[in-house]
């Protein structure tokens, strides 16, 4: 029988801890890199490969798994910097379009890939047994921490240690 040893919680503790600051840590780093936060990155990129470069709000708030009011805040940022455009569709008027500014496009191309990208090409090399153990693993912590009713979209950022910038580019 396997037994843990005493100080097992901490070193459970520690590397939470750990994968917290490496997400913050990248979150700051994207940040000062981009003048972009994470959130802004995706929603550029989302764009991007959209069918014809053209996406509308609800359909980025689907791809993102991010609430609608939060993709707003986040086009009303990026269209103030000229990375995105909204239009008003010409046939449905209660439709409007995001698309790429030139800037926007630009600053397409030079996007790091984050680091949830990163991640999940690591997982997946992993062999499906490990990946189904870690997400048992995982779940169990979310359920010690009564997290279970927090909704989260699969974006690691650091929401508490990043803040939207002004984007003044």
């Amino acid at each position: 029988m396997d037994t843990a040893p005493d100080n097992m919680g901490d070193e459970i503790l520690k590397a939470l801890r750990r994968i917290l600051r490496r997400v913050t840590l990248h979150s700051r780093q994207l940040l000062k890199d981009t003048g972009l936060t994470l959130p802004q990155v995706l929603c550029l990129r989302a764009v991007a490969d959209s069918v014809d470069g053209h996406a509308t709000q609800v359909e980025l708030s689907r791809m993102l798994q991010l609430s609608q009011p939060t993709v707003t805040g986040i086009l009303d940022r990026l269209e103030r910097a000229d990375l995105v455009k909204r239009e008003r569709s010409t046939t449905d008027r209660r439709k409007i379009g995001i698309s790429l500014t030139a800037q926007g496009r630009v600053r397409v191309a030079d996007l790091p890939t984050p680091l949830q990208e990163e991640f999940l090409a690591r997982l997946g090399e992993l062999p499906p047994s490990e990946q189904v153990a870690l997400h048992q693993s995982l779940n169990r912590i979310v359920e010690l921490m009564e997290a279970q009713a927090i909704d989260a979209a699969p974006i690691l950022v650091s929401d508490a240690d990043v803040k939207p910038p002004p984007l003044d580019l």
